[in-house]
């Protein structure tokens, strides 16, 4: 991390979570981060559902919700970016304070409840977006929605001719019952219609959470497996709040950071021996090692966000250039052959 970067994490800690995630930003949008683009290499580069990656460690969804920072995005060392989630209507989301640092626990705790501008401002943004990145957008269901399952379908066919793939999130715990989505015949017919909805033809994922059952696995497993799903991020945040210590453990959301990295790999280690489906491990990754315990584990892939709050945007940089090493140091020419290959180590 450079002097600078340093400097500025410490004055946006001076802020209340939310301001500062509006000032990162800000700045990021009048130049003041990384400028070199995506880290790559013969061993980073790699195929995920069809879409070529410079390098497989991407943004997750929820940084950059109403896709206002993708030129200088782009320019950061991550593989590919996810932006969102978008909802067919604006919504104001849930009351502030509703973004705590837990910064003993290096972890974050969020109920947003899917605050953005709505699919419109946010497909025009998309539609100018800078050419050679590889862009998703993260589809959700709008709070006062009749019909939520549609509404996943409803942001894709608008904004799906401008992004090269889309996530269906039932897996955020701050929209009431949304999760249930994920039960078996409820994920059936939600994908049956997204899928449907899909005439740009774009991949598109489904984003599970990691307080799941064995029993659930295997539901979705089955349901991904004849539903046209192209991949699977695995996990989104969690309601666990075992082992922690900051002041604010308590508070209502979903958890996300260091404290989800077992939990979110176990799901994931577990998930991979269900599906050939490809897999994308999210869940406390902080560092190259941390990514790399996920491709072993079974991630064809891997997304973070929370650790940018406690390492800078840089660390995209850090940790796919970290990643490169690793592999070379094992022995692996690609990515694509260290895929699950310590998988029973999590099982």
């Amino acid at each position: 991390m450079k002097l600078l970067e340093t400097i500025g994490l410490r004055a946006l800690r001076t802020f209340d979570p939310e301001t500062a995630h509006g000032l990162a930003l800000k700045a990021l949008n009048t130049g003041l981060g990384p400028s070199g683009g995506a880290v790559t290499s013969d061993r980073l580069r790699c195929t995920l559902a069809g879409l070529d990656l410079p390098n497989p460690v991407g943004l997750a969804a929820g940084f950059d919700k109403n896709a206002t920072a993708l030129a200088a995005l782009g320019r950061t060392g991550f593989g590919f970016l996810e932006v969102g989630a978008a909802t067919p209507l604006p919504q104001e989301g849930n009351p502030r304070p509703r973004l705590y640092r837990l910064t003993e626990d290096e972890a974050a705790i969020n109920r947003f409840g899917f605050n953005n501008e709505g699919m419109e401002p946010i497909a025009t943004r998309l539609s100018k977006r800078p050419k050679g990145r590889i862009v998703g957008l993260n589809l959700g269901a709008n709070k006062t929605s009749e019909d939520r399952a549609a509404d996943f379908a409803r942001v894709l066919a608008h904004c799906g001719p401008y992004v090269d793939f889309a996530t269906v999130n039932v897996s955020s715990p701050n929209t009431e019952k949304l999760r249930d989505l994920q039960g078996k015949d409820a994920l059936a017919a939600l994908l049956g219609g997204v899928i449907e909805a899909n005439a740009a033809g774009i991949p598109v994922f489904l984003k599970i959470a990691p307080d799941l059952t064995d029993a659930d696995l295997q539901d979705v497993a089955d349901v991904v497996g004849s539903s046209g799903i192209s991949a699977v991020i695995t996990t989104n945040t969690t309601l666990s709040r075992d082992g922690l210590s900051s002041v604010h453990k308590g508070e209502a959301g979903g958890l996300s950071g260091q404290p989800l990295f077992e939990k979110s790999t176990r799901i994931l280690a577990k998930l991979s021996t269900l599906t050939d489906v490809p897999l994308i491990g999210v869940g406390g990754i902080g560092s190259a090692e941390q990514a790399y315990a996920k491709i072993l584990a079974g991630a064809s892939a891997v997304q973070f966000y929370t650790a940018l709050v406690y390492g800078g945007i840089s660390l995209a940089g850090e940790i796919a250039q970290g990643l490169d090493e690793l592999l070379a140091r094992d022995g692996f020419a690609n990515v694509a052959d260290a895929v699950g290959t310590a998988r029973e180590d999590w099982l």
